[in-house]
């Protein structure tokens, strides 16, 4: 949350699939904060009984469009109030606009092991192959571009 009368926060928060991002958030967002998640997103705009973690192309469509419009408004008043997105992972452009913006940016990540446990008990193929992939693309990051890993919370 920030001070009263002092600066708000870009909080870009990313990880794997089944990380612990959105449980992230709701430990340290309060009611004022804007949150920008896709999977509430896509839960907002289907009906009832819709998977949590919606991967229907025509639902992520409508999401993912609804999602940048949140973000473009969000970055303009995120000197007013704290801003949390989780982006799980943003290329090096959106890295680039995130730092240009003031971002901080937090890595969730229990470790390889716990995600893919997580995702296993899901039965969700596609988080694993999201997560592999995430993976695989941290472990070709020089270490200096990769964002600071979180503290156990």
């Amino acid at each position: 949350m920030a001070p009263v009368g002092g600066d708000a926060v870009l909080y870009v928060v990313t990880g794997p699939p089944a990380a612990g991002k959105s449980s992230w958030i709701r430990a340290h967002a309060t009611a004022r904060d804007i949150v920008i998640d896709l999977d509430l997103i896509a839960t907002a705009l289907t009906g009832p009984g819709a998977p949590q973690w919606n991967q229907d192309p025509t639902i992520l469509r409508v999401a993912h469009k609804a999602r940048f419009a949140a973000m473009n408004e969000a970055f303009e008043l995120r000197d007013k109030v704290d801003v949390y997105l989780i982006h799980t992972m943003p290329s090096v452009k959106a890295l680039a606009k995130y730092k240009r913006l003031g971002a901080e940016i937090v890595t969730v990540d229990p470790g390889q092991a716990v995600v893919m446990a997580r995702i296993d008990a899901m039965r969700s193929p596609e988080m694993q192959r999201v997560a592999t992939r995430w993976y695989s693309q941290r472990s070709r990051l020089p270490r200096a571009a990769m964002p600071q890993t979180s503290r156990d919370w």
